[in-house]
């Protein structure tokens, strides 16, 4: 499960989530990591050069601790519960409807490697899409993108259209060293429409820490506060991820409130494990339900088109080598490879940068939030799909989902696709030659996207210099974008 979110620490858990030392005795070989000597030694290396709260950022982690998946599929754990996600639009009182909302948001936690796994982290430009089939004969889509890389932003779209549930995200990990501690500061946003109520769902994250990192057993935690708002119903979940104590608590534990906004009043408790059962107890009648059961459920992982036809950017291909030699505990040649990968986004920067080319995402755009803006109130997304999901019925809007990238097996790309040219190494000049004449716009050109060589012209219109402007192949509109990395 990822959402994301700034959140408030836990105040009323047994012990702070940064501080490191912890009771073991109840930890599950599933949930832990034992590392031998010599990447015990590699974590020491890197660590020793760190002091507690440095960004981790822009630290290469080795790769027996990695994930063998990048972070735009891991986001799907969020919408790998049909049973939990599709029913939610249909239920009719209010109250009950933001009650399965909750259900849904504590049903993904538990979908995570065995032990403690970081997954791989997109580079700038990467995509990844993806569909469910559903019992019902129906679909949800999935479509992904690095929006930026410093800072690290994963926007993402889903839809399933004859359920009437949309939902925008893009999620904005920080990276901490706390001592024997590695602390994830989930930051970002989610926004999930039921499109049948005019409701929108506001949801957060609690953070992620890896603990044990510089002696023990490496142990996965999550703690502190996430929420979910649904500002139309007035109402919110308040739940806390709770860290064991020194002596006393669990790992896994959960609590928490639903309330009435407005009055502040609660309507029911929270209590579980998110590894285990979760319940809901209403306060007025005290009566307790079970709301989902961690430990008997099966995700239901999406439907990816095949590496053949997927773009050498797209992450399942992007990462092939990588993952493969990961699942083979073949470190050094998942090491190789990742360097390679890496590199190579490091040289499109440096030549984005001697050129005066800015970078823009292609699949999303930047909200238009503020005061009368479309996207009032959602200014914390960053990044939303660059299309109108618009259509009269479910087909017309899964037409129009399609249309935005390749998603479904023997799709061709959409003609309107946009994307960024390739930076060669043979540094061709015919690739960014710049113009020497004089036009009045961008628009006087075919370019579908103006990279600076136009910018003798572009200056003149008072757009400053190195602003990308796109061509609407269709519409004949512009558009200008600003760089998406800080």
């Amino acid at each position: 499960m990822v959402l994301g979110h700034a959140r408030r620490h836990s105040l009323s858990s047994n012990r702070s989530s940064t501080e490191d030392a912890r009771d073991n005795s109840t930890v599950t070989p599933e949930d832990e990591t034992v590392v031998d000597s010599e990447q015990s030694n590699v974590l020491t290396h890197i660590i020793s050069q760190l002091r507690p709260g440095a960004d981790l950022s822009r630290i290469t982690l080795p790769t027996f601790i990695l994930e063998p998946r990048s972070m735009l599929e891991r986001i799907t754990n969020f919408m790998a519960h049909p049973e939990t996600l599709l029913p939610m639009p249909t239920i009719q009182d209010p109250t009950e409807r933001f009650l399965s909302v909750v259900k849904f948001y504590l049903s993904g936690w538990h979908i995570k490697p065995p032990g403690v796994k970081k997954p791989l982290n997109p580079i700038l430009g990467e995509t990844f899409t993806c569909y469910w089939d559903y019992p019902d004969n129906t679909r949800g889509y999935y479509i992904s993108e690095q929006t930026s890389h410093h800072p690290p932003k994963s926007s993402y779209f889903f839809m399933a259209p004859e359920h009437h549930i949309r939902i925008d995200g893009t999620l904005k990990p920080r990276s901490k060293f706390l001592g024997n501690s590695a602390a994830s500061m989930m930051e970002g946003l989610a926004v999930m429409r039921f499109l049948n109520h005019n409701e929108r769902y506001f949801i957060t994250q609690p953070n992620m820490y890896a603990r044990g990192i510089l002696f023990g057993k490496m142990k996965y935690e999550l703690g502190d506060h996430s929420f979910v708002r649904c500002p139309e119903l007035g109402l919110e979940a308040d739940i806390e991820f709770k860290t064991k104590g020194w002596v006393s608590g669990t790992y896994n534990a959960i609590g928490g409130y639903i309330r009435d906004a407005k009055t502040g009043h609660n309507l029911y408790e929270l209590s579980g494990l998110w590894t285990g059962e979760m319940w809901a107890k209403n306060i007025q009648t005290g009566k307790r339900q079970l709301l989902f059961d961690a430990s008997h459920a099966r995700e239901t992982p999406p439907r990816v088109r095949s590496l053949e036809e997927q773009d050498e950017r797209e992450s399942q291909r992007l990462w092939q080598k990588v993952t493969t030699a990961i699942k083979q505990r073949d470190q050094l040649t998942a090491t190789d490879e990742k360097t390679k990968i890496e590199d190579r986004q490091r040289e499109e920067a440096a030549r984005r940068a001697d050129e005066g080319h800015d970078w823009t995402p292609r699949l999303f755009r930047r909200v238009q939030g503020g005061p009368g803006g479309p996207e009032e109130g959602e200014e914390d997304l960053d990044f939303i799909i660059r299309a109108t999901i618009d259509g009269a019925t479910p087909e017309e809007q899964t037409k129009q989902i399609l249309n935005i990238a390749p998603i479904l097996p023997g799709q061709k790309p959409p003609q309107r696709r946009l994307s960024i040219p390739e930076h060669n190494n043979n540094n061709s000049e015919s690739d960014h030659r710049q113009s020497t004449s004089t036009v009045p716009s961008a628009a006087a050109h075919d370019d579908p996207i103006d990279f600076g060589q136009h910018d003798a012209a572009a200056n003149k219109n008072g757009r400053p210099h190195g602003t990308i402007v796109r061509k609407d192949s269709d519409a004949g509109s512009l558009e200008e974008f600003v760089d998406a990395e800080s």
